[in-house]
């Protein structure tokens, strides 16, 4: 082969590992890695706000949580728990019980844990009060990644300076969210959420049911849900509308919010499908949804 030939030869080589490298770039490009989005779950502010207990009733409450959230972890992290069973949907029947009090509460307890993490995910995408509480109302998130498929749901979240929890804005405003949570779309994010960390345990702070169809659309995905009443206040016809409203196999339990409980008291549940051992969140400012 004479050093044209050979120079030829050489060319043709460098060409063909050039193509094959632009292939293999081209057919497994590398996974994304997103900046790590800070949030401070100020809890004063939270406070303020009227989304954790009074100062003094924090050993009380904390012991409330516990026993709401232990069964939760149980069902979820169990040998042969599905995946969907980390996907846990906070709800009430009417606003104003206490739901987003409830939600806060329950992640901060479970995020105490030592071998899972939490997400705290907005889903109220008409109101939104968690996203401005936690000073995330400009933030893109949960609507932001069901408009743009391009976009992946992760690149989204907010890593909290609280151990063990993350949390992930409702996102900008938009009409036709009903539709969006009722996509197919969202069962695709819910089920990659659900998935790609299997110590994680989503937490959806969703809209009253009786008053949103986005929460009754939502209600749809979770596989465990919990409803929030409040004591004197919601009636029997509307919380029993709302269960109706839920798969009964996903109902976890119903907790009991703004209710006094006596030492040695518990009160666990609420009217025909309550559980036992479900949990009562107590206290007469308890209330702010």
């Amino acid at each position: 082969m004479g050093i044209i030939d050979s120079a030829v030869e050489r060319a043709r080589r460098s060409a063909n590992a050039a193509s094959l490298g632009l292939a293999a770039i081209t057919a497994a490009p590398p996974k994304p890695v997103y900046p790590a989005k800070r949030i401070w779950i100020d809890l004063v502010r939270l406070r303020t706000a009227g989304y954790l207990p009074e100062e003094g009733q924090e050993l009380r409450f904390a012991d409330y949580y516990r026993a709401i959230k232990r069964p939760i972890i149980q069902q979820a992290l169990g040998v042969h728990a599905a995946a969907d069973l980390r996907l846990i949907l906070v709800s009430s029947a009417l606003p104003g019980e206490g739901k987003t009090f409830t939600s806060v509460n329950l992640a901060l307890s479970m995020a105490r844990e030592h071998d899972i993490s939490v997400l705290l995910v907005d889903a109220d995408l008409s109101r939104s009060h968690l996203s401005c509480t936690l000073g995330a109302e400009n933030e893109p998130g949960l609507v932001d990644s069901l408009l743009d498929e391009t976009q992946d749901v992760e690149s989204f979240i907010m890593r909290s300076y609280t151990r063990g929890l993350d949390f992930l804005p409702a996102g900008r405003p938009t009409a036709g969210t009903t539709e969006l949570i009722a996509s197919a779309r969202m069962a695709q994010l819910a089920s990659w959420l659900s998935t790609r960390n299997p110590r994680r345990l989503v937490l959806f702070d969703s809209a009253p049911l009786l008053v949103s169809s986005e929460a009754r659309a939502l209600a749809q995905i979770p596989g465990q849900i919990i409803l929030v009443a409040r004591a004197g206040r919601t009636p029997r016809h509307a919380l029993l509308n709302a269960i109706a409203h839920v798969d009964k196999k996903k109902l976890h339990g119903l907790v009991l919010n703004d209710a006094y409980v006596g030492a040695g008291d518990g009160y666990y549940g609420y009217g025909p499908y309550a559980t036992k051992g479900n949990g009562t969140a107590g206290h007469r400012d308890a209330v702010r949804d």
